[in-house]
């Protein structure tokens, strides 16, 4: 691509350059006209018109060349060198010049002087102006296949810049792809511990509701029916205070995403008694069963639930708003 883009420049720059030799070879015939008409001629003679690089050069040769003849008295043997001046300055509107070529080509006719020389130099132009014809129409097709094969390397640069931009997308999307997996595989590790908590609360709910039955038919019809009863019951609520907190604060967590520790991250000052008190609110125990647990009144449970409330409202609520519904 810079390859071809250097070419050109090479190629315009050459070709300024050249223009600006013709035009002052073409400037100097025009001011010896008049006074030297046959060494402006030698001097249009001279120039190689098929190396010309643009037809407005290319005409105000022609106008020179034919001026020149009629200044000579020499008479051309077509109108080919006339009609070039001709035709370009009336396609281009330029009025005075096409006046003045016109002129010519009517002076050229009238003239009667004939020379070998000239005709054969005038040919000789001819020839010329054919194979500058030629050249301007294959720089013209060569002009355009550059374009084209511009356009055409614009276009795959401007693919590419696109399959690597669609490339780059596909790279996000499958990252987050990947991070969605990974999300997916957590949640289901996530479920995949709650069903076993939930299964493991189920059986120890079922082995309590069983003991406490079979206790009931044991001492069903006796009188320490009661009393057998109320020990089971005492038995079972102090395994729950003693052996199953750990479980059910892990369960919490487990169930309410990290939720106790989160309240200890916040509020690492709690007292080990307010922990336990929010560990059994947020199980979802009633007030009277949480007053067992405790060994404390009824009363007592409602002012310290009363009080952590306050003191988490404060502290933990504002980064944790679900702490407030345990409440």
């Amino acid at each position: 691509m810079r390859v071809l883009i250097y070419i050109v420049v090479l190629l315009a720059v050459t070709g300024c350059s050249l223009s600006r030799s013709r035009s002052e070879v073409l400037e100097e015939a025009q001011r010896l006209m008049q006074s030297d008409p046959a060494a402006a001629l030698s001097k249009l003679n001279a120039i190689d018109v098929s190396e010309f690089r643009d037809s407005a050069t290319m005409a105000r040769w022609a106008l020179l060349y034919s001026e020149a003849m009629v200044v000579n008295r020499l008479s051309a043997p077509s109108d080919t060198i006339v009609d070039i001046a001709i035709d370009y300055y009336g396609n281009h509107d330029l009025t005075d010049e096409f006046r003045k070529a016109s002129r010519l080509k009517a002076l050229s006719r009238s003239a009667e002087g004939a020379d070998a020389l000239a005709t054969a130099l005038y040919l000789q132009k001819e020839k010329e102006f054919l194979l500058y014809k030629e050249r301007s129409k294959r720089e013209l097709y060569t002009a355009i296949g550059l374009v084209i094969l511009l356009v055409a390397a614009g276009i795959i640069l401007w693919m590419r810049q696109r399959m690597k931009l669609q490339a780059a997308k596909n790279d996000v999307l499958m990252a987050e792809a990947s991070g969605l997996r990974s999300l997916i595989d957590a949640k289901r590790e996530d479920v995949g511990r709650l069903e076993s908590k939930l299964h493991g609360l189920l059986e120890n709910r079922f082995n309590l509701i069983d003991s406490l039955c079979q206790t009931y038919y044991e001492s069903q019809g006796t009188k320490t029916e009661r009393k057998a009863v109320v020990e089971k019951v005492k038995s079972e609520i102090e395994s729950v205070r003693s052996d199953s907190f750990c479980e059910m604060e892990q369960a919490v967590n487990d169930c309410r995403d990290n939720l106790l520790v989160k309240v200890k991250t916040l509020y690492p000052d709690i007292k080990a008694g307010e922990y336990q008190l929010l560990v059994y609110l947020a199980s979802g125990l009633s007030t009277r069963t949480i007053s067992l647990l405790l060994g404390e009144s009824v009363d007592v449970v409602y002012k310290r639930k009363s009080r952590l409330k306050s003191r988490l409202k404060d502290v933990v609520a504002p980064e944790c708003g679900d702490v407030m519904a345990v409440f």
